[in-house]
């Protein structure tokens, strides 16, 4: 059974989600045209869009026919230190594939994950590049925003 889960884009990096935010924010007065946003931060749609879909996911940002606006909580966001911001990255990740499932496991290895993943449906990460991919989106997001931790080879969900 193929599951469409909300999941964070692997090629998204939080660095792009702040600086959508404060291009939203700052120059287009919190909404924008997704063909004008391209032109302002000078990216192609497909470098674009894994940032959009998973700011959209964490609530960041609202995106509608083809129109994205920032959300209270994206402005909170980028108004926010650091400390917060993990805040609330963090409380925005626990919904979200590959998080969800890490944080039913606890203490996981990759592999461990990428099985149980694979049992819920979740196919992004079924792919040749799917254990860099899920590792990657592990580090930049859950360990960023002090959700998981790393010991060894194994992650853990910090409490």
């Amino acid at each position: 059974m193929i599951v469409l889960a909300d999941v964070v884009d692997p090629n998204s990096r939080i660095a792009d989600l702040i600086g959508l935010l404060y291009v939203l924010n700052n120059m287009f007065d919190g909404k924008a045209d997704l063909y004008m946003l391209e032109k302002e931060m000078e990216v192609d749609l497909d470098e674009l869009m894994p940032i959009v879909y998973t700011a959209s996911m964490l609530g960041f940002v609202l995106f509608e026919t083809g129109d994205l606006s920032i959300t209270p909580l994206g402005k909170e966001l980028i108004k926010s230190s650091i400390k917060t911001r993990k805040e609330l990255i963090k409380k925005s990740l626990k919904d979200l594939e590959p998080f969800k499932t890490a944080l039913k496991l606890e203490e996981f290895e990759l592999d461990n994950l990428l099985e149980a993943l694979q049992e819920n449906g979740v196919q992004t990460f079924n792919s040749p590049t799917g254990r860099h991919d899920v590792e990657l989106t592990l580090i930049e997001w859950g360990i960023y925003s002090g959700l998981l931790r790393k010991e060894g080879g194994s992650f853990v969900v910090k409490s």
